[in-house]
This record gives C-alpha cells, structure tokens and sequence, in this order.
C-alpha cells in the first residue's frame, strides 16, 4: 500500500458533532411560523446542504415567492436560532474528539470544511476547539458550497496538499459528493442519512477506536482501489 496521506479533512455538523438535531430543531421551528409541518423525508433532503440551496428548497417547499432578500432574511433567522442551541452546547459524534486528538498528537494537518457559515462555526468551534485545525473553510467563503467540490478544493489548496493525498470524513450524500467530486478519498460515517458506496469511499458505523494508523491503512486502501477503477 502507498503511503501518500497528508491530511484529513472533517466535515463538522453530524460528523464531528451531533448538530444536526439542532438544526432540526430550527426548521421545525421556522415551518411553524408558516403554519406548515416539515416531513421527515424533506429534511434528509436537506442534510448537509449550503444555507442558499436549503432556503432555496424550503421556499420551494413552503409554496413562497423565492424573493433574494425574503430568502437571506429567512437564512439569518434560521442561523441565529440555531447559534442559540449551539451556544447552550454540542454533543460530540461518538470517538470524534479521540480522533482529533490522536491526529494532533501524531501531526497530522486537519482542517474543517463545512457549508456551514463562518460566524456560527466559530460558535460551534468553542465547544469543538479550533485549535485542532490549520485551516477551516466555511460555506459562506466559497463560490460554491457542497455538493460542489468548491469547498475541500479549497480546504486541501490552504494546506498545500493535493486532493488525492487527502481523507475526507463526511456524514451526509451532500458532503461525501463534494470531497469526491474534489478527489479526496472518502471516509463516510452516516448519521441519520444513508450514503451511497463508491469506488474511493470507506463506510464505518462510528468513529471509535479509529486512530491515525488506521486513517493511513484506509487512505491508501481506497488511493489503490481508485485508481485500480480508473
């Protein structure tokens, strides 16, 4: 096997932590105001998705006028209520932060890449700690959020590495799209979702017990079957 991994790339909200619920929590809360009730198969949907496209899609949902500024003010309601659930603090992901700390022990660059805005990522970063990472990219900071690859490109470019010689870890079908569109390999630990296999994509029920060693034996197992398929 090659040993070609250089950094490992997380995504944060259901993989790092358990923030998903909240954001459940904020939709429920935004349908109410519109007298609507938001199903279950409408926000798996949405998991993982950039501010704009899931405001784009609940507008949709609802039956609004998609008006650009209706839809940043809806956004902004959406984000603060959910900055004030994440300020009252995050459930981490079972073995996320052991993880963390293994890769920061061993010296192994990490980076946070989420769709996620920049000003409630720093909220979520007090309970995570951003010390953790070298770079973090935010979805407000990217022409593109996930599904496009926009975001790990950029994640891998501030690090200096090649997407190739990267380990993504992601929870969502959104996310995983990105960082295989960017060309990272993927290490996909679904939360609520399921995710669809693919050629350079590992799944795993959880984060436990998984240590540096093994993100390199995972990286180089899926760079061999990649390109076995190309």
């Amino acid at each position: 096997m090659r040993d070609r991994l250089r950094a490992v790339l997380f995504d944060m909200d259901g993989t790092l932590v358990d923030s998903e619920k909240l954001w459940d929590a904020a939709m429920h809360a935004f349908y109410a105001q519109h007298d609507a009730v938001m199903t279950p198969e409408f926000r798996e949907s949405t998991v993982g998705g950039s501010a704009e496209n899931v405001m784009r899609m609940v507008y949709d949902d609802l039956g609004l006028e998609p008006a650009p500024d209706a839809m940043a003010q809806s956004a902004d309601w959406l984000h603060d209520y959910t900055g004030e659930l994440f300020d009252q603090g995050l459930p981490w992901r079972p073995g996320a932060r052991e993880l963390l700390d293994n890769c920061l022990a061993a010296g192994v660059p990490l980076a946070l890449v989420t769709n996620t805005r920049r000003a409630l990522a720093e909220r979520a970063l007090k309970t995570i700690g951003s010390h953790y990472f070298a770079v973090t990219v935010c979805g407000d900071e990217v022409p593109d959020g996930k599904p496009h690859p926009a975001p790990y490109l950029r994640a891998a470019s501030l690090l200096g590495v090649a997407p190739a010689d990267c380990l993504a870890i992601e929870d969502s079908v959104t996310g995983v799209a990105s960082a295989d569109a960017a060309g990272c390999a993927v290490l996909v630990v679904p939360n609520d979702v399921d995710v669809p296999g693919g050629p350079r994509r590992r799944h795993v029920e959880s984060l436990v017990g998984l240590d540096v060693d093994d993100l390199q034996a995972i990286h180089a197992e899926l760079d061999i079957e990649g390109a076995s398929g190309r």
